[in-house]
């Protein structure tokens, strides 16, 4: 992977958190001495290049009052679960769907993320996942303390 000195610097910039501001990456050009349209640009074309596969934010949940979150594991027919983790995935109470593959006395294969104020919310919301898909074998795992959340840093 070779990358341009203007390239490392971009993605220095842009592997933590971006500036809170209206324009984000109009700062991160000021700071550069570079045109917000140059930014944009290389942020493309690296993801063109594979190097940048997307760029997320992430919800401090529990410091906008999100309280409960968790995870729940459910048992898809394979031939169904594109069907079924797209209908989760649509759901604005899942803000993260992922299949995996099962394995030895664990047969859940797709896993969803939920959020609530309470156990209880995080709770209807798996049962109104259930009763929209027909999948009636799952598990909510509740999150007991949160380690680490940070974004990824391979630019030093």
């Amino acid at each position: 992977m070779h990358l341009t000195e203007r390239e490392r610097a971009i993605l220095k910039e842009v592997q933590g958190d971006l500036p809170l501001v209206e324009q984000p990456y109009r700062e991160i050009a000021d700071r550069l001495n570079l045109g917000e349209p140059e930014i944009l640009e290389t942020i493309n074309n690296l993801m063109v290049r594979g190097i940048i596969r997307r760029i997320g934010a992430i919800l401090r949940h529990r410091k906008v009052g999100v309280k409960a979150n968790a995870m729940g594991v459910w048992n898809v027919p394979e031939s169904e679960i594109r069907r079924i983790g797209q209908l989760m995935a649509d759901d604005p109470g899942v803000t993260h769907c992922y299949h995996r593959d099962p394995v030895a006395h664990w047969p859940y294969n797709l896993y969803t993320m939920i959020h609530g104020e309470t156990e209880k919310d995080c709770e209807r919301v798996a049962k109104r996942l259930s009763d929209k898909t027909g999948i009636q074998v799952y598990r909510l795992l509740f999150s007991i303390r949160e380690f680490k959340k940070e974004s990824l840093k391979i630019i030093t």
